[in-house]
């Protein structure tokens, strides 16, 4: 019968050096190289958090990734706000500064640049 292998959550910040190399050798590329393999884990308080596997030879971590997930009340705080509001915000939507619409020839004055024919 085969030996079970040690099983144990560390957080990402926490990993030691051995793990953060497996780590690092699953997914090289960081956040985008696990984002598929992340997935959300419940606790016993009704929370949860998100982690992925990694495998060492005598052990099997879940890395816990610190995940912003909306907030359903912020959400619709947001979609209320923006309701019927048409202004910029950053400040300069009430002084008439809108967007331009998409009408590409007013940025241009007349004269064609001629690496843009080739």
């Amino acid at each position: 019968m085969a030996e079970m292998k040690k099983r144990a959550v560390c957080s990402y910040e926490n990993m030691n050096e051995e793990l953060a190399a497996a780590f690092a050798a699953k997914y090289p590329k960081g956040y985008s190289d696990f984002l598929p393999d992340l997935k959300e884990y419940p606790k016993p308080d009704g929370t949860s958090f998100y982690a992925v596997t990694v495998e060492l030879p005598e052990s099997i971590y879940l890395v816990k990734i610190k995940v912003k997930v909306d907030d359903v009340e912020d959400l619709e705080r947001w979609l209320d706000s923006d309701e019927g509001d048409d202004s910029i915000s950053g400040g300069e939507g009430e002084s008439g500064d809108a967007l331009p619409d998409d009408n590409i020839s007013q940025y241009t004055n007349g004269e064609e640049d001629s690496n843009d024919s080739e």
